[in-house]
């Protein structure tokens, strides 16, 4: 149901059942707009836990361009890309068809995110289980990026995920670098990770821009709906004005 706010309204898509909207909405854009959101109840971060709800993405994004949205993001990054790069930019197109208005997912967004801070040989940290790992070295690839090194967590746990510490992102996140130091960048993967408090750390520690699955996929929603996606507190993504971009892969 469409309200009479006058703000902008953007949609997510998102993983666990609760449909509610990241905290990184908040941390991002205070209430310069309003968000809806559909929750898909993810059984956990593996194939096996997407396989019975992935067909559910395309009528949610129909549902929240009913209620309003202009723009609307899957806002999960293995679920969007786990089944190749083409079905991903399939599964944008089929969103898009469905709601009526312009749709990107949070793998399209980590990608732009790297090419806008001109990364393209890319350290890589998540969450994930090594078969995930090694589709997104595949989607990765097939983006035109270039990963140097990738370690997850192997979590599987939606509340896991969530209970990630700065502190173990942190390690992580040295780890890989150490591995890879002709890396431009860092990308840290997962957008269940609380990645607010650490992504201008890295930045400051490593002199390498950092970009992680949630604030990017907000930055790339924003920019999607023809929004300016500047923030403050969350790294050299947010801090300069991008131009929009239409939802084309």
């Amino acid at each position: 149901m469409r309200t009479l706010d006058p703000r902008p309204c953007l949609g997510l898509i998102v993983p666990p059942a609760d449909g509610a909207v990241p905290d990184d909405a908040r941390h991002l854009y205070g209430d310069r707009l309003r968000f809806v959101a559909r929750g898909l109840g993810i059984g956990g971060v593996s194939p096996d836990g997407f396989a019975p709800v992935v067909d559910r993405i395309v009528g949610a994004a129909r549902e929240l361009a009913a209620e309003g949205a202009q723009a609307v993001s899957m806002m999960g990054t293995s679920i969007s890309f786990y089944r190749g790069a083409e079905r991903t930019e399939a599964l944008r197109r089929e969103m898009e068809d469905a709601a009526g208005v312009p749709c990107t997912t949070m793998s399209h967004a980590v990608v732009r995110s790297l090419q806008a801070l001109g990364v393209r040989r890319v350290a890589v940290a998540t969450s994930y289980i090594d078969e995930l790992n090694q589709r997104l070295v595949d989607y990765l690839t097939h983006e035109g990026l270039e990963v140097l090194a990738i370690e997850g967590l192997s979590v599987v746990g939606v509340q896991q995920v969530f209970a990630v510490t700065p502190a173990t992102l942190n390690d992580l996140a040295g780890r890989v670098l150490s591995r890879a130091p002709s890396a431009q960048g860092l990308f840290i993967s997962c957008g269940g990770l609380r990645t607010h408090d650490v992504v201008e750390p890295l930045e400051a520690r490593y002199g390498l821009p950092v970009t992680a699955s949630s604030p990017a996929g907000f930055w790339d929603l924003m920019r999607v709906a023809g929004l300016d996606p500047t923030a403050q507190g969350f790294g050299r993504l947010f801090s300069r004005a991008a131009e929009p971009v239409a939802a084309t892969g």
